[in-house]
């Protein structure tokens, strides 16, 4: 199974590849419960919580800047993938049409599907995150969380949420599902930060 489908990194990667991780041949598929189907023209995207509550089409988004990514990509349940090329619209760029109260210091991400997981204003506002809608060149699969998914290269996958469709922005710490589940709260993959201590 390693040699078929993962491999193990080389010493020239450990600066790239966390702990505990093997290199992936393909694009695994981990989704948890139903997978939805969303058509772009009914879709839309919500912000709301310590924010000025505004919804978003997806004309709304393609007339944002657009930008090219690629990105290395690690899951909690140990594998990586390097070099993932995206294109979509960076968070830092998005946030320019928020108007987010400063007292709001976490997030939390909803998607279709009811999905949820959170993450910090610190964490969230980095300037290598984005919200993706292409991947290697065609519109984002909804197995991998198209039309929409954001992604946060720095923290284990689960917090790049698929089917993204809004953000609640919090002043305080909420757990999402896999948080609530035994996640760790944050998942930076170098400290392998994959489940709770708690």
């Amino acid at each position: 199974m390693l040699g078929k489908f993962f491999q193990k990194p080389g010493a020239e990667l450990s600066d790239r590849v966390p702990p505990g991780q093997r290199l992936s041949k393909g694009f695994p598929v981990l989704t948890y419960g139903d997978m939805p189907q969303i058509d772009r023209d009914s879709w839309q995207f919500q912000v709301w919580g310590l924010a000025i509550q505004k919804t978003f089409r997806w004309s709304d988004f393609m007339a944002m800047p657009q930008s090219s990514f690629t990105t290395d990509f690690h899951c909690v349940t140990t594998w990586s993938k390097l070099d993932v090329q995206w294109i979509g619209i960076k968070v830092t760029d998005f946030m320019q049409y928020v108007e987010v109260d400063p007292q709001a210091i976490h997030v939390m991400e909803h998607c279709y599907g009811d999905y949820t997981t959170n993450i910090s204003m610190e964490d969230f506002l980095r300037e290598e995150n984005f919200f993706a809608h292409t991947l290697f060149g065609d519109p984002l699969p909804p197995d991998h969380g198209g039309p929409l998914r954001l992604v946060v290269p720095h923290l284990y996958a689960w917090k790049s949420a698929k089917w993204i469709n809004g953000l609640e922005f919090l002043n305080h710490e909420a757990l999402g599902f896999w948080e609530r589940n035994g996640y760790h709260r944050r998942g930076e993959p170098f400290a392998e930060e994959r489940y709770s201590d708690r």
